[in-house]
């Protein structure tokens, strides 16, 4: 790989593709008493009997499913778009609803010889679990269509579960007809802000979903077992309960827990920091950029996040090498003692985990743990600040939630917690990244989503908009202040050169329009945000190094700019 582009990969989206991403799925109407769901091994329960699938491009695993205890696992690979489908009996002049579970890689489901309109319906990859769905009618004479998964080109693999083809039976058998499931046991408070109050529970058998009731009144659906209820009022009592839903029903309700809201303020972790902050992350390894030594990074920079920390061989688990050859003979204690002298004078320093070819994965209970043991012991060793969260390969919100509030619990409240998430995680509040980001706001410090590498992106008010302009990043960021992040936790992430991503870099010039428009409403583009966010973060840039080699042009105009927002 391209040594200059070891941090970030390029995904190219199109205009077409993500304006694809506004579509509305098609409504679904009641289903009556007699409706089945005629797929057969419809939760790949037992294997992949009564699927095929193209060029031997699936398998069945047992982690991470969405119920029960298979999956479908497809990997796209050169043409091949893995394509795994089953052939299902229907009955002729009859409506289906079609739908199934799905993470990782692009995927698409569909249907086709319905006899009337072929359908299908698709999402860009996902970190956690999202339903896919669809209707499709018969034709007069049909008795039999043909549904179908799959991936896309070059892709990474997808995978797949509980399938549904749900409507009139057409005697082909299929799998027994799910039942209501139990109430959810363990609901309990896992965080609360001045404005919002997090919550976990355990998850039931047979479910595919979950609804919040707040004082008696649904306010969230989600599809894993944590969620954050977003804005309430400051230093207020609530009632929450929760229900599991499946096709066959909602469960009763769960116990009740109460949870209090904080008094107003800024929410969210981080010890002493500026009002306004600029974030840039040091590479600790020689790609070409100005190598660095801590002492080196200018004191423009609030936030110094070194990158990266690197995955082990215990699931969850990372450590920390100094590339003391490629660095030039820096050592260890020097790299500690310019650690300490950078946090003498103000400054916080961090351990990055992710990165373009980062592979650390958090998925079950025993990964947290590890991920928050050993994170804490590199930020003990070498005495970091805390963590940032690059992971993009995807993130499991309820297992790196788990992780995160085991860390805080060890860390304290000083601890520095911050994000840098590509464009298309930021895009829903249900993409697992945002997830993630809403459930630990009460110990966020701030999200640097990257505004590069990217494409064309859906903007807060529905339109889609180019990377590389100022609409691009105010609209976007328009997403995470409306969504339920606070401005404190919102900050532009921008390239600091050329050199610095595969594309999208801006000017400082951009940048600091972008910060204007945010927080003063002036130097805006076309796209005008309908309030200000006066208290915005600020800032990040990879990287120092690129700054460097570039005069430090990025944090000269850069810095001051953030430093001196109202």
């Amino acid at each position: 790989m391209d040594p200059v582009r070891r941090r970030r990969r390029t995904r190219l989206w199109s205009g077409a593709v993500t304006a694809a991403l506004a579509l509305s799925l098609t409504a679904v109407g009641q289903a009556s008493a007699a409706d089945v769901n005629n797929a057969k091994n419809a939760g790949f329960e037992s294997g992949l009997s009564g699927w095929t699938c193209s060029a031997n491009s699936g398998t069945a695993v047992s982690s991470p499913v969405h119920a029960g205890a298979g999956a479908l696992k497809a990997t796209p690979a050169g043409q091949d778009n893995a394509r795994c489908s089953q052939t299902v009996a229907v009955k002729p002049n009859a409506t289906y609803t079609l739908s199934a579970w799905v993470q990782g890689g692009y995927a698409y489901l569909g249907a086709s010889g319905t006899g009337t309109t072929d359908v299908s319906t698709w999402t860009p990859d996902s970190a956690s679990w999202k339903q896919l769905t669809t209707t499709f009618t018969t034709g007069a004479n049909t008795t039999s269509v043909s549904v179908y998964l799959h991936g896309w080109y070059g892709q990474a693999a997808y995978l797949a579960d509980d399938v549904s083809v749900y409507g009139p039976d057409g005697g082909g058998g299929g799998d027994p007809a799910p039942t209501v499931p139990a109430a959810p046991g363990g609901l309990a408070v896992s965080g609360t802000t001045s404005s919002s109050v997090s919550l976990t529970w355990n998850a039931v058998s047979g479910a595919t979903g979950y609804t919040v009731y707040r004082n008696g009144s649904k306010v969230t659906a989600v599809s894993g077992t944590s969620a954050t209820v977003t804005g309430l009022a400051a230093s207020t009592a609530y009632s929450f309960q929760v229900t599991a839903t499946n096709a066959a029903g909602e469960s009763a309700k769960s116990a009740t827990v109460t949870g209090t809201t904080t008094s107003s303020g800024n929410p969210g972790g981080g010890g002493t920091l500026p009002k306004h902050a600029v974030t840039g992350y040091w590479q600790n390894f020689n790609n070409g950029a100005t190598v660095q030594k801590i002492s080196d990074v200018p004191a423009q920079y609030d936030i110094i996040a070194v990158a990266f920390a690197d995955a082990t061989t215990t699931p969850g688990a990372v450590s920390f090498t100094l590339d003391s050859a490629g660095l030039g003979g820096y050592t260890a204690d020097q790299f500690k003692a310019d650690i300490k002298a950078k946090q003498a004078a103000g400054k916080k320093v961090i351990v990055s985990v992710g990165g373009q070819n980062g592979t650390v994965s958090v998925s079950d209970a025993t990964s947290a743990a590890n991920f928050a043991n050993s994170v804490y012991s590199v930020m003990q060793t070498y005495g970091f600040d805390g963590v940032d969260i690059d992971l993009e390969n995807g993130i499991n919100p309820t297992y790196m939630t788990q992780a995160l509030r085991s860390l805080a619990a060890k860390a304290g409240p000083s601890l520095i917690l911050t994000m840098a998430p590509q464009t298309i995680d930021m895009q829903s509040t249900s993409a697992g990244y945002f997830q993630t980001a809403l459930n630990v706001k009460d110990i966020l410090t701030v999200v640097n989503m990257q505004y590069y590498n990217s494409g064309s992106m859906l903007g807060c008010d529905g339109k889609v908009y180019s990377q590389g302009t100022v609409d691009f990043l105010t609209a976007l960021a328009c997403i995470q202040l409306e969504g339920g992040l606070a401005p404190s936790q919102v900050g532009l992430g921008l390239p600091a050169s050329t050199r610095g991503a595969g594309s999208g870099y801006v000017s400082p010039t951009v940048v600091n329009n972008a910060l204007d428009c945010l927080t003063k409403l002036t130097n805006c583009g076309s796209f005008k945000p309908s309030r200000t966010y006066p208290d915005l973060r600020g800032a990040m840039t990879w990287s120092t190094n690129w700054d460097a080699t570039a005069g430090n042009a990025w944090s000269n105009a850069v810095g001051p700019h953030v430093h001196a927002l109202p």
